[in-house]
């Protein structure tokens, strides 16, 4: 598997864990979930879906979806890793403080230089390290 696949899995990965999470919370845990909660979770569903099939607009719909989720659920957006506000980049910058986009950068450049050199590149290792997460 290449670097950006396992990257992109990574983010595949981080978008079902925080869809995972969303659902147990209200809105989203009523039985008689209104019609706007049910598309936002079916938007989302087809977000994993696109990411999965490798879809060129995938990129759109998460920029979509984590607009959506900050417009509509702010209280619910440290559900979602902020790392995939990085990973749609787009619209989902103006929600991120500087310092962090810095950091994203960092890790970005960390991620090149591993594959341009042929090496393999630990996201989550070095993601702790820039971060300061251990």
């Amino acid at each position: 598997m290449s670097d950006h696949l396992d990257h992109q899995a990574f983010h595949i990965n981080l978008l079902k864990a925080s869809f995972n999470r969303l659902v147990k919370q209200a809105p989203f845990n009523d039985q008689n979930m209104a019609e706007g909660e049910q598309s936002f979770l079916a938007q989302l569903v087809i977000l994993v879906k696109a990411l999965e099939e490798h879809d060129d607009n995938s990129n759109y719909i998460g920029q979509e979806v984590l607009s959506r989720l900050v417009r509509c659920y702010p209280h619910l957006v440290p559900l979602f890793d902020r790392d995939l506000f990085w990973f749609f980049g787009g619209d989902c910058l103006h929600f991120m403080p500087d310092e962090e986009i810095e950091q994203f950068q960092q890790l970005d450049e960390l991620r090149f230089k591993a594959e341009a050199k042929g090496e393999v590149f630990n996201v989550e290792e070095a993601r702790a390290r820039i971060f300061k997460l251990h």
